[in-house]
C-alpha cells in the first residue's frame, strides 16, 4: 500500500486524532481544509523514502540538475530534466546532499544502524477498530523489527536537538507519546497478540554533524499514551455522533487561569 492509497483508507490516525487536544473546532477545520504541504514537509517525505524504502527513492524522486535557469541553455537543461522525470518529485542538490549526509550519519551509529537498516519490515500499515467506541484507526509505521528477542516499533524522527532531555520534552509537546501508546496498542490488536509490542524514537539532528539518538519508550510513558490516545478518540466520538465540534469555551463558562509550573518554582524560591 502506497502512501496514497494509505491516506484514502478510511480510519483516524495519530497526527489527526492529536488536533482534538488543542479543540474539537480546530480538529474539524484541518481535517476539512488539509494544508498544502511545505518545503519542510516535502523534505521530510524524501527523507522518510530514502532511509525507509531506498530501492522506491528514484522511482519517485529526481535531484535537479545545477544549471542557471535565467540562461537560454539553462533552462532548455532544465526543461529536458523535468520532460525525463514527469511525475516525480523533483528536489535540488543542495537538499539531496543534506539528505545523504544524514543518512551516512545513521549508519554510523550501530543501534541506529540495525534499527533502521536492518532486519525488519519498512512503512507498514495497519487497521484496527478500538473496541470501546467502534471507531475505525489507522496507523503507517515506519519500522518494524525484533530487537533483544521482542517485536519493536521502529519511528524515524528529524529534530532540531535529539539530545535525550530536550527530545524527551518534544515527546511531550509533540504527542509523540500518544503515537507509542496508539501504535502500540493498534498493533497489538491487529495481531491479536496478549503483549504490547516495544517502541523506539530514532532521533536525528536536521542541523550538522546530524547527531542520532535512540530513546525507548519507558512502560510509565507508553500507558500515558495510551490513556491520552483513548481520552482523545473518545471525545472524538462524541463530537462525531452528534456533528458539533465545539471550541475553547464551552458551556458559556469562562476558562480559569493558573500559575504555570516554571513560575511557581520561581514564587517558591523567592519565599524560602
Amino acid at each position: 500500500m502506497n502512501e496514497r492509497e494509505y491516506n484514502e483508507a478510511e480510519g483516524i490516525r495519530r497526527s489527526d486524532l492529536w488536533k482534538m487536544e488543542e479543540s474539537p473546532e480546530r480538529f474539524k477545520y484541518f481535517l476539512d481544509n488539509p494544508p498544502e504541504q511545505t518545503p519542510a514537509m516535502a523534505f521530510g517525505s524524501a527523507v522518510h523514502t530514502l532511509f525507509l524504502e531506498t530501492r522506491k527513492m528514484w522511482d519517485e524522486y529526481a535531484v535537479a540538475p545545477q544549471v542557471d535557469r535565467r540562461t537560454k541553455d539553462g533552462r532548455a537543461a532544465y526543461e529536458e530534466f523535468c520532460r525525463e522525470n514527469e511525475g516525480k518529485q523533483i528536489i535540488s542538490q543542495d537538499d539531496y546532499d543534506v539528505m545523504y549526509e544524514m543518512f551516512s550519519a545513521v549508519k554510523k551509529c550501530p543501534l541506529a544502524k540495525k534499527l533502521i537498516f536492518g532486519k525488519g519490515q519498512a512503512e507498514v500499515p495497519i487497521f484496527w477498530t478500538d473496541k470501546a467506541t467502534g471507531e475505525k484507526c489507522k496507523a503507517r509505521m515506519d519500522r518494524i523489527v525484533t530487537y533483544r528477542r521482542k517485536k519493536y516499533i521502529v519511528d524515524y524522527k528529524t529534530t532540531l536537538a535529539a539530545d535525550t532531555f530536550r527530545f524527551n520534552t518534544e515527546i511531550w509537546k509533540r504527542g509523540y507519546f500518544m503515537q507509542a501508546g496508539m501504535y502500540a496498542e493498534g498493533l497489538k490488536t491487529a495481531l491479536k497478540k496478549r503483549k504490547l509490542p516495544g517502541f523506539l524514537f530514532v532521533a536525528q539532528e536536521k542541523k550538522p554533524p546530524y547527531s542520532v539518538n535512540v530513546i525507548e519508550v519507558s512502560e510509565e510513558v507508553m500507558n500515558a499514551g495510551i490513556a491520552k490516545f483513548h481520552s482523545l478518540l473518545e471525545k472524538y466520538h462524541a463530537c462525531n455522533a452528534i456533528d458539533e465540534w465545539p471550541g475553547y469555551v464551552q458551556d458559556n463558562i469562562p476558562n480559569d487561569s493558573f500559575v504555570p509550573g516554571w513560575m511557581m518554582s520561581e514564587m517558591e524560591d523567592e519565599f524560602e
